[in-house]
Protein backbone atom coordinates (compact mmCIF):
# COMPACT_ATOMS: atom_id res chain seq x y z
CA UNK A 1 0.00 0.00 0.00
CA UNK A 2 1.45 3.80 -1.16
CA UNK A 3 1.29 6.71 0.98
CA UNK A 4 -1.75 7.82 -0.81
CA UNK A 5 -3.60 4.78 -0.08
CA UNK A 6 -3.04 4.73 3.65
CA UNK A 7 -3.80 8.88 3.70
CA UNK A 8 -7.09 7.58 2.39
CA UNK A 9 -7.98 4.85 5.60
CA UNK A 10 -10.12 5.23 7.96
CA UNK A 11 -8.87 6.42 11.03
CA UNK A 12 -11.70 7.24 13.38
CA UNK A 13 -15.56 8.14 13.42
CA UNK A 14 -17.34 10.44 15.74
CA UNK A 15 -20.79 9.97 16.45
CA UNK A 16 -22.50 13.27 17.52
CA UNK A 17 -26.50 12.85 18.45
CA UNK A 18 -28.49 16.10 18.56
CA UNK A 19 -32.14 17.73 19.51
CA UNK A 20 -32.62 20.22 17.18
CA UNK A 21 -35.62 22.48 17.56
CA UNK A 22 -38.95 21.59 15.28
CA UNK A 23 -42.31 23.60 14.82
CA UNK A 24 -45.27 22.58 15.95
CA UNK A 25 -46.10 21.05 12.04
CA UNK A 26 -49.43 18.90 12.31
CA UNK A 27 -49.58 15.71 10.21
CA UNK A 28 -51.94 12.74 10.51
CA UNK A 29 -50.08 11.41 13.31
CA UNK A 30 -50.25 14.03 15.56
CA UNK A 31 -47.70 17.05 16.29
CA UNK A 32 -43.99 17.63 15.77
CA UNK A 33 -42.30 17.45 18.99
CA UNK A 34 -40.61 20.36 20.25
CA UNK A 35 -37.02 19.12 19.56
CA UNK A 36 -36.34 16.37 16.77
CA UNK A 37 -33.28 13.99 17.42
CA UNK A 38 -30.23 13.97 14.28
CA UNK A 39 -26.95 12.29 14.05
CA UNK A 40 -24.15 13.61 12.86
CA UNK A 41 -21.58 11.40 11.23
CA UNK A 42 -18.17 12.59 10.93
CA UNK A 43 -15.16 9.83 9.10
CA UNK A 44 -11.66 11.22 9.59
CA UNK A 45 -8.71 9.45 7.73
CA UNK A 46 -4.94 8.87 8.63
CA UNK A 47 -4.33 11.42 6.71
CA UNK A 48 -6.51 13.91 8.52
CA UNK A 49 -8.82 14.40 6.40
CA UNK A 50 -12.84 15.17 7.76
CA UNK A 51 -16.20 14.62 6.02
CA UNK A 52 -19.80 14.76 7.25
CA UNK A 53 -22.57 12.76 7.01
CA UNK A 54 -26.52 13.09 8.90
CA UNK A 55 -28.89 10.99 9.77
CA UNK A 56 -32.09 10.18 12.06
CA UNK A 57 -31.03 10.49 15.61
CA UNK A 58 -33.60 8.13 17.29
CA UNK A 59 -32.27 5.49 19.62
CA UNK A 60 -32.59 2.72 17.22
CA UNK A 61 -30.44 4.73 14.76
CA UNK A 62 -27.93 5.70 17.14
CA UNK A 63 -27.13 2.13 18.39
CA UNK A 64 -26.52 0.97 15.05
CA UNK A 65 -24.32 3.55 13.84
CA UNK A 66 -22.14 3.12 16.77
CA UNK A 67 -21.80 -0.71 15.75
CA UNK A 68 -21.21 0.15 12.18
CA UNK A 69 -18.36 3.44 12.92
CA UNK A 70 -16.73 0.86 15.81
CA UNK A 71 -16.53 -1.74 12.07
CA UNK A 72 -14.93 1.53 10.06
CA UNK A 73 -11.48 1.86 10.62
CA UNK A 74 -8.95 0.61 8.63
CA UNK A 75 -11.17 0.34 5.64
CA UNK A 76 -10.72 2.78 2.71
CA UNK A 77 -12.42 5.52 2.29
CA UNK A 78 -13.49 5.21 -1.11
CA UNK A 79 -15.13 1.92 -0.39
CA UNK A 80 -18.70 2.93 -0.31
CA UNK A 81 -20.39 0.39 -2.22
CA UNK A 82 -19.34 -2.22 0.51
CA UNK A 83 -20.65 -0.31 3.53
CA UNK A 84 -24.13 -2.23 3.20
CA UNK A 85 -22.75 -5.34 3.21
CA UNK A 86 -20.17 -4.53 6.07
CA UNK A 87 -23.52 -3.06 8.10
CA UNK A 88 -25.46 -6.71 7.10
CA UNK A 89 -22.51 -8.29 8.97
CA UNK A 90 -21.92 -6.22 11.45
CA UNK A 91 -25.29 -5.30 12.94
CA UNK A 92 -26.62 -8.59 12.02
CA UNK A 93 -30.48 -9.59 11.79
CA UNK A 94 -32.80 -10.05 9.60
CA UNK A 95 -35.27 -7.65 7.96
CA UNK A 96 -38.05 -8.63 9.99
CA UNK A 97 -41.38 -6.14 9.79
CA UNK A 98 -42.43 -4.75 12.94
CA UNK A 99 -45.81 -4.04 11.56
CA UNK A 100 -47.53 -0.57 12.65
CA UNK A 101 -44.70 1.31 13.86
CA UNK A 102 -43.27 4.31 11.79
CA UNK A 103 -39.64 4.70 11.24
CA UNK A 104 -39.38 8.66 12.11
CA UNK A 105 -40.62 9.35 8.72
CA UNK A 106 -44.36 8.37 8.15
CA UNK A 107 -42.56 5.55 5.64
CA UNK A 108 -44.70 2.51 6.01
CA UNK A 109 -43.93 -0.40 7.65
CA UNK A 110 -40.62 -0.48 10.06
CA UNK A 111 -38.04 -3.40 9.24
CA UNK A 112 -34.29 -3.82 10.44
CA UNK A 113 -33.35 -3.51 6.53
CA UNK A 114 -34.74 0.19 6.67
CA UNK A 115 -33.15 0.91 9.43
CA UNK A 116 -29.68 0.21 9.28
CA UNK A 117 -29.92 1.49 5.53
CA UNK A 118 -31.07 4.92 6.74
CA UNK A 119 -27.67 4.71 9.10
CA UNK A 120 -25.31 3.82 6.29
CA UNK A 121 -26.78 6.61 3.93
CA UNK A 122 -24.87 8.88 6.96
CA UNK A 123 -21.33 6.33 6.69
CA UNK A 124 -22.11 6.75 2.55
CA UNK A 125 -22.25 10.81 2.82
CA UNK A 126 -19.61 11.16 5.05
CA UNK A 127 -17.12 9.11 2.84
CA UNK A 128 -18.05 10.80 -0.47
CA UNK A 129 -17.63 14.10 1.71
CA UNK A 130 -13.97 12.95 3.01
CA UNK A 131 -12.62 11.81 -0.54
CA UNK A 132 -14.02 14.71 -2.66
CA UNK A 133 -12.11 16.62 -0.01
CA UNK A 134 -8.96 14.61 -0.17
CA UNK A 135 -9.09 14.69 -4.17
CA UNK A 136 -10.01 18.15 -4.66
CA UNK A 137 -13.51 16.75 -6.28
CA UNK A 138 -17.24 18.18 -5.23
CA UNK A 139 -19.16 14.71 -4.66
CA UNK A 140 -21.34 15.15 -7.48
CA UNK A 141 -18.22 14.82 -9.22
CA UNK A 142 -17.54 11.61 -7.87
CA UNK A 143 -21.23 10.21 -8.86
CA UNK A 144 -20.59 10.88 -12.43
CA UNK A 145 -21.10 14.89 -12.66
CA UNK A 146 -23.38 17.06 -12.15
CA UNK A 147 -26.40 17.54 -15.18
CA UNK A 148 -27.72 21.03 -13.57
CA UNK A 149 -26.03 23.87 -11.94
CA UNK A 150 -29.63 24.20 -9.84
CA UNK A 151 -31.96 22.23 -8.15
CA UNK A 152 -35.38 23.46 -7.66
CA UNK A 153 -37.22 22.85 -4.25
CA UNK A 154 -40.66 23.04 -3.75
CA UNK A 155 -42.13 25.12 -0.52
CA UNK A 156 -43.62 22.25 2.13
CA UNK A 157 -46.95 23.61 3.62
CA UNK A 158 -48.50 22.99 6.86
CA UNK A 159 -50.93 22.83 9.27
CA UNK A 160 -49.97 24.07 12.50
CA UNK A 161 -49.90 25.34 15.52
CA UNK A 162 -48.76 29.04 16.67
CA UNK A 163 -46.39 27.36 19.27
CA UNK A 164 -45.68 24.43 20.77
CA UNK A 165 -48.37 23.29 24.11
CA UNK A 166 -45.57 23.55 26.28
CA UNK A 167 -41.89 24.21 25.77
CA UNK A 168 -39.64 24.57 22.83
CA UNK A 169 -38.75 27.73 20.58
CA UNK A 170 -40.78 29.94 19.65
CA UNK A 171 -41.30 32.09 16.11
CA UNK A 172 -43.41 34.24 14.00
CA UNK A 173 -45.25 32.08 11.78
CA UNK A 174 -48.35 32.02 13.81
CA UNK A 175 -51.35 29.54 13.36
CA UNK A 176 -52.11 27.50 10.10
CA UNK A 177 -55.73 25.92 10.41
CA UNK A 178 -57.33 27.17 7.77
CA UNK A 179 -57.17 27.44 3.85
CA UNK A 180 -56.50 31.05 4.48
CA UNK A 181 -53.51 30.43 7.04
CA UNK A 182 -51.94 28.05 4.93
CA UNK A 183 -52.31 30.83 1.82
CA UNK A 184 -50.30 33.33 4.42
CA UNK A 185 -47.93 30.78 4.74
CA UNK A 186 -47.16 30.02 1.28
CA UNK A 187 -46.69 33.36 0.42
CA UNK A 188 -44.17 33.99 3.08
CA UNK A 189 -42.06 30.50 1.83
CA UNK A 190 -42.64 31.94 -1.79
CA UNK A 191 -41.45 35.75 -1.19
CA UNK A 192 -38.69 35.20 1.21
CA UNK A 193 -37.30 32.00 -0.90
CA UNK A 194 -38.70 32.11 -4.25
CA UNK A 195 -40.61 28.71 -4.32
CA UNK A 196 -42.91 28.24 -7.29
CA UNK A 197 -44.46 25.10 -6.20
CA UNK A 198 -46.45 24.08 -3.26
CA UNK A 199 -47.33 20.96 -1.37
CA UNK A 200 -49.62 20.46 1.19
CA UNK A 201 -49.50 18.22 4.04
CA UNK A 202 -52.51 16.77 4.42
CA UNK A 203 -54.10 13.78 6.49
CA UNK A 204 -54.66 16.21 9.18
CA UNK A 205 -58.45 17.97 9.06
CA UNK A 206 -61.43 16.47 7.35
CA UNK A 207 -60.79 15.54 3.52
CA UNK A 208 -63.72 18.68 2.31
CA UNK A 209 -61.21 21.62 4.19
CA UNK A 210 -57.92 20.23 2.81
CA UNK A 211 -59.82 20.65 -0.36
CA UNK A 212 -60.71 24.06 0.30
CA UNK A 213 -57.11 25.17 0.85
CA UNK A 214 -55.84 23.45 -2.24
CA UNK A 215 -58.27 25.97 -4.00
CA UNK A 216 -57.43 28.23 -2.55
CA UNK A 217 -53.71 27.96 -3.19
CA UNK A 218 -54.69 27.59 -7.28
CA UNK A 219 -56.67 30.70 -6.74
CA UNK A 220 -53.99 32.47 -4.98
CA UNK A 221 -50.98 30.79 -7.56
CA UNK A 222 -52.51 30.42 -10.52
CA UNK A 223 -50.95 27.92 -13.06
CA UNK A 224 -48.35 27.57 -10.09
CA UNK A 225 -47.97 23.05 -9.57
CA UNK A 226 -49.40 21.87 -6.45
CA UNK A 227 -49.44 18.70 -4.46
CA UNK A 228 -51.51 17.11 -1.37
CA UNK A 229 -49.55 14.29 0.81
CA UNK A 230 -52.46 13.06 3.40
CA UNK A 231 -49.92 10.20 4.11
CA UNK A 232 -52.06 7.08 3.73
CA UNK A 233 -54.58 8.52 5.63
CA UNK A 234 -57.52 7.93 3.37
CA UNK A 235 -59.93 5.20 2.14
CA UNK A 236 -59.92 4.79 -1.60
CA UNK A 237 -63.58 5.95 -1.55
CA UNK A 238 -62.72 9.40 0.23
CA UNK A 239 -58.82 9.67 -2.48
CA UNK A 240 -61.03 9.26 -5.40
CA UNK A 241 -63.82 12.31 -4.25
CA UNK A 242 -61.01 14.18 -3.50
CA UNK A 243 -59.60 13.51 -7.06
CA UNK A 244 -63.12 14.32 -8.11
CA UNK A 245 -63.07 17.64 -6.06
CA UNK A 246 -59.34 18.73 -7.07
CA UNK A 247 -59.89 17.38 -10.71
CA UNK A 248 -56.82 18.96 -12.94
CA UNK A 249 -55.34 21.27 -10.36
CA UNK A 250 -53.18 19.16 -8.73
CA UNK A 251 -49.04 17.95 -10.15
CA UNK A 252 -49.49 14.93 -7.50
CA UNK A 253 -51.34 13.51 -5.43
CA UNK A 254 -48.91 11.97 -2.69
CA UNK A 255 -49.61 8.57 -0.77
CA UNK A 256 -53.75 9.50 -0.47
CA UNK A 257 -54.16 5.70 0.56
CA UNK A 258 -52.12 2.97 2.09
CA UNK A 259 -50.51 0.26 0.32
CA UNK A 260 -50.02 -0.81 -3.34
CA UNK A 261 -52.94 -2.29 -3.13
CA UNK A 262 -55.24 0.62 -2.27
CA UNK A 263 -52.73 2.91 -4.64
CA UNK A 264 -53.09 0.83 -7.52
CA UNK A 265 -56.76 0.82 -7.03
CA UNK A 266 -56.84 4.53 -7.02
CA UNK A 267 -54.58 5.10 -9.96
CA UNK A 268 -56.86 3.07 -11.84
CA UNK A 269 -60.06 5.08 -11.17
CA UNK A 270 -58.57 8.87 -10.38
CA UNK A 271 -56.99 9.85 -13.26
CA UNK A 272 -54.23 12.03 -11.57
CA UNK A 273 -50.48 11.14 -10.73
CA UNK A 274 -49.80 9.65 -7.77
CA UNK A 275 -46.47 9.64 -5.48
CA UNK A 276 -44.85 7.88 -3.08
CA UNK A 277 -42.71 7.75 -0.23
CA UNK A 278 -44.51 5.09 1.77
CA UNK A 279 -45.44 1.95 -0.52
CA UNK A 280 -42.28 1.95 -2.65
CA UNK A 281 -39.21 2.72 0.00
CA UNK A 282 -37.12 -0.30 -0.65
CA UNK A 283 -36.02 -2.23 -3.83
CA UNK A 284 -37.99 -5.56 -3.02
CA UNK A 285 -41.05 -2.89 -3.15
CA UNK A 286 -40.81 -1.71 -6.54
CA UNK A 287 -41.95 -4.76 -8.50
CA UNK A 288 -45.39 -4.54 -7.36
CA UNK A 289 -45.50 -1.40 -7.32
CA UNK A 290 -44.68 -0.72 -10.72
CA UNK A 291 -46.29 -3.77 -12.53
CA UNK A 292 -49.82 -2.79 -11.14
CA UNK A 293 -48.84 0.88 -11.97
CA UNK A 294 -49.61 1.73 -8.26
CA UNK A 295 -47.04 5.04 -9.07
CA UNK A 296 -46.57 7.82 -11.18
CA UNK A 297 -44.06 9.02 -9.45
CA UNK A 298 -41.52 7.82 -6.78
CA UNK A 299 -39.99 10.67 -4.04
CA UNK A 300 -36.43 9.10 -3.87
CA UNK A 301 -34.40 9.41 0.11
CA UNK A 302 -31.03 9.21 0.43
CA UNK A 303 -31.61 8.54 3.95
CA UNK A 304 -34.74 5.43 3.11
CA UNK A 305 -32.62 4.20 0.04
CA UNK A 306 -28.95 3.64 2.19
CA UNK A 307 -26.64 6.47 -0.04
CA UNK A 308 -26.43 8.50 -2.90
CA UNK A 309 -25.17 6.22 -5.22
CA UNK A 310 -28.28 3.59 -4.27
CA UNK A 311 -30.61 6.84 -5.14
CA UNK A 312 -29.02 7.21 -8.55
CA UNK A 313 -29.68 3.43 -9.03
CA UNK A 314 -33.30 3.98 -8.13
CA UNK A 315 -33.38 6.92 -10.60
CA UNK A 316 -31.96 4.25 -13.41
CA UNK A 317 -34.61 2.14 -12.29
CA UNK A 318 -37.70 4.58 -12.65
CA UNK A 319 -36.20 5.76 -16.13
CA UNK A 320 -36.32 2.42 -17.37
CA UNK A 321 -39.71 1.73 -16.45
CA UNK A 322 -41.10 5.39 -17.19
CA UNK A 323 -42.19 6.30 -13.83
CA UNK A 324 -41.14 9.66 -12.72
CA UNK A 325 -38.97 10.51 -9.73
CA UNK A 326 -38.77 13.54 -7.16
CA UNK A 327 -37.55 14.08 -3.50
CA UNK A 328 -38.65 13.09 -0.23
CA UNK A 329 -38.01 15.28 2.70
CA UNK A 330 -38.09 14.92 6.34
CA UNK A 331 -36.98 17.32 9.53
CA UNK A 332 -33.40 17.85 8.20
CA UNK A 333 -30.49 20.05 8.88
CA UNK A 334 -27.96 21.54 6.11
CA UNK A 335 -25.50 18.51 5.95
CA UNK A 336 -28.69 16.56 4.37
CA UNK A 337 -29.56 19.47 2.34
CA UNK A 338 -26.47 19.47 0.69
CA UNK A 339 -26.51 15.74 0.10
CA UNK A 340 -29.62 16.28 -1.80
CA UNK A 341 -28.56 18.71 -4.48
CA UNK A 342 -25.60 16.85 -4.71
CA UNK A 343 -27.05 14.03 -5.93
CA UNK A 344 -30.13 16.21 -7.25
CA UNK A 345 -27.67 17.13 -9.66
CA UNK A 346 -26.47 14.34 -11.43
CA UNK A 347 -29.98 12.79 -11.88
CA UNK A 348 -31.09 13.20 -15.83
CA UNK A 349 -34.79 13.16 -15.49
CA UNK A 350 -35.70 14.97 -12.23
CA UNK A 351 -39.46 15.85 -13.28
CA UNK A 352 -40.78 17.52 -10.49
CA UNK A 353 -39.02 19.89 -7.54
CA UNK A 354 -37.78 18.42 -4.47
CA UNK A 355 -39.36 18.69 -0.95
CA UNK A 356 -37.59 20.09 1.65
CA UNK A 357 -38.12 21.06 5.07
CA UNK A 358 -35.13 22.52 4.99
CA UNK A 359 -37.35 26.77 5.75
CA UNK A 360 -38.34 25.64 8.87
CA UNK A 361 -35.17 23.99 10.89
CA UNK A 362 -34.22 27.88 12.61
CA UNK A 363 -31.19 25.54 13.70
CA UNK A 364 -28.02 23.99 11.88
CA UNK A 365 -24.91 22.56 12.46
CA UNK A 366 -23.32 24.56 9.41
CA UNK A 367 -21.10 27.51 9.69
CA UNK A 368 -23.43 29.36 6.50
CA UNK A 369 -27.26 28.32 6.12
CA UNK A 370 -28.08 27.00 2.72
CA UNK A 371 -29.53 30.01 0.88
CA UNK A 372 -32.59 29.36 -1.98
CA UNK A 373 -32.53 31.72 -4.73
CA UNK A 374 -35.61 31.73 -6.77
CA UNK A 375 -36.69 28.47 -5.31
CA UNK A 376 -33.17 26.95 -6.15
CA UNK A 377 -30.19 26.04 -4.51
CA UNK A 378 -27.37 26.34 -6.17
CA UNK A 379 -24.43 23.15 -6.75
CA UNK A 380 -21.35 23.33 -4.85
CA UNK A 381 -18.45 22.80 -6.98
CA UNK A 382 -16.27 23.10 -3.85
CA UNK A 383 -14.55 19.53 -2.83
CA UNK A 384 -16.28 17.16 -0.83
CA UNK A 385 -19.95 18.78 0.22
CA UNK A 386 -18.93 21.94 0.09
CA UNK A 387 -20.11 22.83 3.69
CA UNK A 388 -17.74 22.96 7.36
CA UNK A 389 -19.13 22.31 10.73
CA UNK A 390 -19.86 24.98 13.11
CA UNK A 391 -18.14 23.24 16.15
CA UNK A 392 -19.76 25.67 18.51
CA UNK A 393 -23.30 24.83 17.21
CA UNK A 394 -22.84 21.30 16.84
CA UNK A 395 -21.64 21.32 20.54
CA UNK A 396 -24.45 23.36 22.12
CA UNK A 397 -27.15 21.01 20.18
CA UNK A 398 -25.26 17.78 21.64
CA UNK A 399 -25.62 19.30 24.99
CA UNK A 400 -29.02 19.43 24.26
CA UNK A 401 -29.42 15.94 23.70
CA UNK A 402 -26.79 15.04 26.60
CA UNK A 403 -29.04 17.42 29.25
CA UNK A 404 -32.52 15.40 27.60
CA UNK A 405 -33.92 13.01 30.09
CA UNK A 406 -34.91 10.48 26.97
CA UNK A 407 -38.20 11.71 26.28
CA UNK A 408 -37.31 13.80 22.94
CA UNK A 409 -34.65 11.25 21.98
CA UNK A 410 -37.56 9.41 19.79
CA UNK A 411 -39.63 10.94 17.54
CA UNK A 412 -43.35 10.55 18.41
CA UNK A 413 -45.64 12.76 16.91
CA UNK A 414 -48.65 11.06 18.68
CA UNK A 415 -47.22 11.51 22.14
CA UNK A 416 -46.45 15.39 21.13
CA UNK A 417 -49.50 15.88 20.53
CA UNK A 418 -50.77 14.63 24.44
CA UNK A 419 -49.37 17.30 25.62
CA UNK A 420 -51.63 19.31 23.95
CA UNK A 421 -54.75 16.55 24.28
CA UNK A 422 -54.40 13.52 27.13
CA UNK A 423 -56.99 11.32 24.92
CA UNK A 424 -54.99 11.55 21.58
CA UNK A 425 -54.78 8.12 20.25
CA UNK A 426 -52.80 8.17 16.61
CA UNK A 427 -55.96 7.16 14.35
CA UNK A 428 -56.67 4.02 12.42
CA UNK A 429 -55.99 3.16 8.79
CA UNK A 430 -57.88 4.87 6.91
CA UNK A 431 -58.48 8.18 8.92
CA UNK A 432 -61.42 9.34 6.67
Amino acid sequence: MNSVQSALLIEDVRLTPLLVADPPLLNTQGVHQPYTPRLIVEVVTRGGVTGVGETYGDTAYLDLARTIAGALPGHPVSHVNGLAHLAEQVCGGSPTPDEGVDAAGLRGVRTADKLRLSVVSAFEVACLDTLGKAVGLPVHALLGGKVRDTVEYSAYLFHRWAEHPAGGERDDWGAALDPAGIVAQARRLAGEHGFGSFKLKGGVLEPDLEIAAVRALAEAFPGRPLRLDPNGAWSVDTALYVVGQLGGLLEYLEDPVSGTDRMAEVAARGGVPLATNMCVTTLPEIAGAFARAAVQVVLCDHHYWGGLHRTRELAAICRAHGVGLSMHSNTHLGISLAAMTHVAATVPELHHACDSHYPWQTEDVLTARHVFDGGRLTVSDAPGLGVELDRERLAALHRRWLDDDGTLRERDDAAAMRRADPDWVTPPVPRW
